[in-house]
């Protein structure tokens, strides 16, 4: 009675899941609409049981290479373990789960593939695998499986076989696995925003990646590593203020790939920065008309989404949505009459600051005269040119002050201003100290930990 009831167990939980017996038949349609040849594999990466006979046919390449590479047979579902190209069709599941998308690879034949995970309440249940069209020229495949097969197989049965496998070219093999990704989206139970989330978190994490990997090829091993670059984060602040997510969203990532490439495995260390940059896009905030008790709940809210994050991927994530939300509370350009010529005008400035420009230089950056410039700059952004490029000029130093051994003469240069005397008559005031005692004192560090931090970030700190 016990093994009985062991047995019936055992079948319960080798049962093919409802989802993808639908997968199945919504894929059988796929095919014969597509002329692709299909597969569906369970969470152990296994063909279920219910498509062994139509995966065992002709039009599976993959037997041929079981049998002339591995010398195998495929009877049943397991069989396929024992495929040469076993690990790549994992690992090609692997990455469409881990990028909650399409994934397209190309086997040693050339034969192109494409799958895309299906979900149940955010559980990875298995894979749809599309298959049935080359990604290069006939001939060449044919030759390769003809000295696969050690000349066992006659070529014009080769070529026979593979007159049924077209050449797909890439928009066409992207539309079908677009297509495919679509239906499994539609298969997937209670996973509409998690699939969202993690596609979202996939493409950020490509794109990281894609800058760390410039980065790996500026500085080789051996080489020093790069400075975390102050500039970019006034660079950001430029871009929200004037309603620029999309160079916003580049920045940052920028930021942050600089962090992760320069501080591999000091996640906790990576988390203060996040939290450093959110306090100064507070701060901003704050000058854009919010009372510091707003900033202070903002920022507890903030604050604590960075602390939960557990990983790179999370509060790469955060950081993005946090920037996001803020952009639209920053002021910015919208609802300006002169939006346009004030985003060129912007734009020329943070990229020209830190070198003496004059008045003539950013008007005909905007587009206008010199003397209408001067006049709608002021009405338009609160306060006369000089005092804005003055401002920005001084936070640039402030932080130089404090993060770099440079001299006052050389942060002076660095920052745009003619002299050392003008540098420190113009640093004091807008900080209200001058240059050598902010540098002597640590910077305005307690300043911004008592006023911009909340008790959660503080206790953080304090722990750490």
């Amino acid at each position: 009675m016990k093994e009985k009831k062991q047995k019936n167990s055992v079948n319960a939980s080798s049962r093919t899941d409802p989802i993808l017996l639908k997968a199945y038949k919504m894929l059988t349609v796929y095919a014969k609409a597509t002329g692709a040849v299909i597969c569906v594999n369970d969470h152990n990466y296994l063909p279920i049981p219910e498509i062994f006979k139509e995966i065992a046919a002709d039009k599976n390449t993959c037997l041929y290479c079981m049998k002339h590479r591995a010398g195998a047979e495929a009877t049943a579902p397991q069989d396929f373990n024992a495929c040469p190209c076993t690990d790549m069709h994992i690992n090609g599941i692997k990455e469409s789960n881990r990028f909650r998308g399409s994934y397209i690879y190309m086997c040693d034949l050339g034969f192109m593939f494409w799958t895309s995970p299906v979900y149940a309440d955010d559980r990875f249940v298995g894979a749809l695998i599309g298959s049935g069209f080359l990604g290069i020229d006939s001939r060449e495949t044919a030759d390769q499986m003809y000295q696969m097969a050690g000349g066992t197989v006659p070529i014009e049965e080769i070529r026979e076989k593979l007159s049924c496998f077209p050449r797909g070219d890439s928009e066409k093999i992207k539309a079908l696995a677009e297509l495919m990704l679509i239906l499994a989206e539609s298969l997937s139970t209670g996973s509409e925003e998690y699939y969202k989330t993690m596609k979202r978190r996939a493409e950020q994490q490509s794109e990281l990646s894609a800058k760390i990997q410039e980065l790996k090829e500026q500085y080789p091993a051996g080489a020093p590593l790069p400075d975390y670059p102050l500039d970019k984060e006034r660079m950001l602040l430029a871009t929200l203020r004037r309603g620029d997510n999309e160079t916003g969203r580049r920045i940052l990532n920028e930021l942050l790939a600089i962090l992760l490439f320069s501080n591999p495995d000091q996640f906790k260390y990576i988390q203060f920065r996040a939290i450093e940059l959110v306090v100064l896009l507070s701060r901003t905030n704050v000058a854009s008309g919010n009372t510091e008790k707003v900033l202070l709940e903002t920022n507890n809210e903030y604050l604590r989404r960075i602390q939960k994050a557990q990983n790179v991927e999370e509060l790469t994530d955060v950081l993005h949505s946090i920037v996001e939300r803020m952009a639209g509370q920053i002021f910015s350009f919208h609802g300006v009459r002169h939006a346009s010529a004030l985003r060129k005008a912007e734009r020329f400035i943070w990229e020209n600051y830190t070198r003496k420009i004059s008045l003539q230089e950013i008007a005909t950056a905007s587009g206008l005269s010199a003397p209408y410039f001067s006049t709608i700059f002021k009405e338009e952004m609160g306060e006369n040119l000089s005092s804005y490029l003055n401002r920005i000029r001084v936070e640039k130093a402030s932080r130089m002050l404090t993060e770099t051994d440079l001299s006052l003469s050389e942060i002076a240069g660095a920052c745009g201003f003619e002299d050392q005397s003008w540098f420190s008559k113009t640093f004091k005031h807008y900080i209200g100290v001058s240059p050598g005692k902010y540098r002597g004192q640590g910077g305005m560090t307690q300043e911004i930990s008592e006023n911009n931090f909340s008790a959660t970030c503080r206790r953080l700190i304090k722990e750490e």
